[in-house]
């Protein structure tokens, strides 16, 4: 589900807010879909819940999380960084394995290389 890189140089609050943006785009996570609590998410990565809330707190702010009052914390209705659902399955793939690369380190030059040597093939 949400996956951390201690040894990334990016900040952990940061890790969540990408991890719960690629899990809407590859359906892991859907529209309405109930989020886990700060504590509860806290405790699952081993991290305190302050980072967790500031994750959820821009989260929030981008649309991508809505809190209902007595209710909890959902993915919003059309979050904007989630992939149209017009975008077949394939393409949604493939966008899902270029996002894999990035985070696996990969440079825009390496996974552009990729991408045309791919094409070439063809």
């Amino acid at each position: 589900m949400i996956n951390i890189d201690y040894k990334s140089d990016l900040p952990i609050y940061e890790q969540i807010i990408e991890q719960f943006k690629i899990n809407i785009m590859k359906g892991v996570f859907a529209e309405g879909d109930m989020v886990p609590s700060v504590r509860k998410m806290a405790a699952t990565l081993g991290i305190t819940p302050s980072t967790v809330a500031k994750a959820y707190t821009e989260l929030e702010r981008q649309g991508v999380i809505e809190t209902i009052r007595a209710k909890g914390t959902f993915i919003a209705t059309n979050a904007p960084n989630s992939v149209p659902l017009d975008i077949d399955k394939n393409k949604k793939k493939m966008l899902s394995e270029i996002i894999e690369l990035k985070h696996a380190g990969y440079t825009l030059n390496q996974i552009q290389s990729i991408i045309k040597e791919l094409y070439e093939s063809i």
